[in-house]
Formats: structure tokens, C-alpha cells, sequence
């Protein structure tokens, strides 16, 4: 009898990154993805080819399938953070595409902080470049666990080996200087396809995986060690019209589990009251679970009358975060207007949102040294250590240990601008 083929392993949803310094050619390399994946639709592809026509260019513009801003397309600059979708036989990927230029250094924080990984691109004839730099950083403070970096454009380069391995070498000086470790380096020519998907036949003396290879088997971030519960409570759901008698006394947590897994019997903490109590249900959608992982939203029916409101957090009962009335942080300020020692601020930790006030900056990071330098202010894309008192308590842990529940934002309640993005660093 003939056997049934066996289907591929599903690697699950990858969440990756690409970032670098302006003109590294990384919207590029994404329409080389998502084009030598076959993930492009015949229309897109038409209008892509009358497009480059009209900018006089031989071949298809790829950069175009991702530069979706007029404003973009006019400059040939990324200026916001364009999201892509493509799958193959073994795995589901959301890309995002960062701007290179350092006035939108913030929109690439935005894009980092859900990353599983991140591609840093290199120009092969620029080298390492001072946004190279910092976005690596940002990349590494914002807890990417894998970085890769992608030098490009090697076709410029005459696919030189000896220039990859001196772009390599400095990079690795600089990681080194900066706590990054977990970095792998491959050449390739995204105009070309050379080693994106295919390997093609200019980087013979290269023997490592194609990108794609590394795509296909990058752990994802909350497979890396476990994590407890954190389900932030977002809306207490309870019908107050009905016709099913049944739902009258219901009263339902809705929320999303940032990290860790929730099961019915399990025993949970609500913070900040302290109090203990079962879960009795978990509901996704109108269906009863047994359990749910991080990612899901889903709703939670407790054993227990327990008076919980939004911003109130279910935690795991044996591994529940401390209340913080002051967080120190290393923060990225977006924000045109500086940072303001004598202003009141809006601090939003998941759900939650308390108002604060800066009672330090205890030095700023300067990314072209990596020194630690004094600051009495601090100016738009600086990243530096803080220190805010709170009005009332927020259930942080470390973000080096817990990405979801170790990040805030900061807020300018005058005009409800995001100014700010925080990690906390706890003792």
C-alpha cells in the first residue's frame, strides 16, 4: 500500500524584526522573502513591476511590497513600521520592517518589544554604522533573544569574503563591549536572492544555513524558559440583561495571558488585594477550555467573590510579583519635547495606569562610546537608567526575566502622547 506522506512539523508564529542603519536594504530583503516564498499575490506583483517601470529600473522593485507610505515611496526611505505575513510548509512569520533613519529610532522600539528575533542589516561597503549600533542595543535591552546579522548588499561588494569577515570582527568587538552574545552572522545579496531563500551560486566559501534555514528553526521567546502566570485583568465581563437565567450571577475575568499557562483547579493570587481562590472555568469565547497558554485571551471564572477590577492582575500563587510604588528603568524617551523632572506622568504597566513622577535619571547610555554619562534631561530617542515614584503600585517583574510584565509605557497626559517606553530593572 502506498504511505501517506507526512505533514511538516509546525514550528509555530515567528515574530521577527528587520532594522539597521537608512539604505541597508531591508525592505528589500523582506520583498526578496516574501517574492522567492511565492507569499505575493499575482496584483500586488503586476502593480510592483509598472511601478519600478515608471522609476526607469531594469528589474522589480522589491522594497516596494513593504514601503506602503505614499510619503515612502516618494523618498524610497521607510518612515513607519510596515507588518508582513507570509508562511511556508513548516511556519508561520509576521515581519516587521523598522525605519532606518535615527528621528524614527522610536517606531523600531515599537516594533522590537513583540520581536522573537531580530535581523540587523550591514551595507558591505559602509560597514558598522553608529544606527547599526544602536538599534543592536536597542534590540538587546528590549530582550530579543536571538540577533542576526544580515550583511547585505555583498553583491557591491564583489561577495568578498574577506570583507564579511572584517565586518564580522567588528561587530563581535562591539557586542562584546555591550553584553550581546547570542548573534549569528550570514552574507547575502537581497536584490540577487543570494543566500535569502535560496543559496545561490557568488557565496560558495559561506557553508553556513541560509536565512530562511534560521528562520525555520529559531526557538520562540516564550519557549525559552518557563515563565509563571501573569493575566492582567482587562474588562469584568457580567450581562446584565439576559435571557438565560443561568448567567445572571456570572461574572467573568477578560483578559489575555501574558505569559506562563492557566488551568481550571489551578490555585491563583489577585493582586493588589493578595487574596487567594481557584479557577473554576476558562472560557475562550463561548467555549469551555481546560486550559490556556500565553498569548490566548481568553476568560476566567473564579471559585470566589473577590471584588477584581481592570488593572488588577491574577498571578500564580506561588510565584506572584511584588507591588512597586517606585520603578527604576532603562527607558527609550520618543518624545520631541524632553523628558521633565518637574511634570507629572502617566505610567501604563499592562492594564494598569498610575501616575508618576521622574525622581532621577541616573545616567544616560551614549551609543557611539557606550558610556554612561551624566544627564539633567533627556531628548528624543536617548535611552538612559531612571528612577519614577508612583501614586499607586504596579506588579512588575524584571523585564529581563519577563518581557510582558517587565514593560510600561510612558504617558503625557496633557495631550495622551506616548513620550516613552520602560524596562524594569528589579532588585
Amino acid at each position: 500500500m502506498p504511505t501517506t506522506p507526512s505533514r511538516p512539523e509546525d514550528h509555530g508564529l515567528l515574530r521577527f524584526l528587520t532594522c539597521g542603519s537608512v539604505d541597508d536594504g531591508k525592505s528589500t530583503l523582506i520583498g526578496r522573502l516574501l517574492y522567492d516564498t511565492r507569499a505575493i499575490l499575482a496584483d500586488a506583483l503586476s502593480a510592483i513591476e509598472k511601478t519600478s517601470q515608471k522609476r526607469g529600473m531594469d528589474s522589480m522593485d522589491l522594497s516596494l511590497l513593504t514601503d506602503g507610505l505614499q510619503a515612502e515611496r516618494e523618498q524610497g526611505i521607510t518612515i513607519d513600521v510596515a507588518y508582513r505575513y507570509f508562511s511556508t510548509g513548516t511556519r508561520k512569520y509576521i515581519i516587521a520592517d523598522a525605519p532606518g533613519h535615527e528621528q524614527y529610532t522610536r517606531n523600531m522600539v515599537t516594533a522590537a518589544s513583540t520581536a522573537d528575533l531580530a535581523i540587523i542589516l550591514v551595507d558591505a561597503r559602509k560597514g558598522v554604522l553608529t544606527q547599526t549600533r544602536r538599534h543592536s542595543i536597542l534590540a538587546h535591552l528590549v530582550g530579543i533573544p536571538h540577533l542576526i546579522v544580515a550583511v547585505n548588499k555583498m553583491d557591491l561588494a564583489g561577495y568578498s569574503r574577506d570583507v564579511f569577515e572584517n565586518i564580522m570582527r567588528d561587530y563581535l568587538e562591539f557586542a562584546a563591549r555591550r553584553g550581546i552574545d547570542d548573534v549569528h552572522f550570514i552574507p547575502l545579496s537581497a536584490l540577487n536572492g543570494d543566500m535569502v531563500v535560496k543559496r545561490g551560486k557568488n557565496l560558495d566559501w559561506y557553508k553556513g544555513p541560509a536565512l530562511i534555514e534560521i528562520l525555520e528553526n529559531a526557538p520562540l521567546a516564550h519557549s525559552e524558559h518557563d515563565e509563571p502566570l501573569r493575566f492582567p485583568v482587562q474588562y469584568v465581563c457580567r450581562p446584565q440583561e439576559s435571557a438565560n437565567p443561568a448567567l445572571h450571577d456570572y461574572r467573568g475575568f477578560m483578559g489575555r495571558v501574558e505569559s506562563g499557562a492557566v488551568q481550571t483547579g489551578d490555585v491563583v493570587a489577585v493582586l493588589p488585594s493578595g487574596l487567594k481562590t481557584t479557577v473554576k472555568t476558562v472560557h475562550l469565547g463561548s467555549d469551555d477550555i481546560r486550559a490556556a497558554i500565553a498569548g490566548q485571551s481568553v476568560t476566567l471564572l473564579l471559585a470566589d467573590e473577590i471584588d477584581i477590577s481592570r488593572g488588577d492582575m491574577i498571578v500564580a500563587q506561588s510565584a506572584a510579583p511584588a507591588a512597586q510604588k517606585q520603578i527604576e528603568a532603562i527607558l527609550c524617551w520618543f518624545s520631541e519635547t524632553p523628558l521633565d523632572t518637574a511634570r507629572n506622568y502617566l505610567i501604563r504597566h499592562t492594564t494598569r495606569e498610575v501616575r508618576a513622577k521622574l525622581d532621577r535619571i541616573t545616567h544616560r547610555l551614549d551609543v557611539n562610546t557606550l558610556e554612561r554619562l551624566p544627564a539633567e534631561k533627556l531628548v528624543m530617542n536617548d535611552i538612559a537608567r531612571v528612577k519614577f515614584k508612583l501614586a499607586q503600585p504596579v506588579f512588575a517583574d524584571p523585564y529581563a526575566q519577563n518581557r510582558s510584565t517587565g514593560a510600561f509605557i510612558v504617558i503625557d497626559p496633557s495631550n495622551n502622547d506616548t513620550v516613552g517606553a520602560g524596562m524594569a530593572l528589579i532588585e
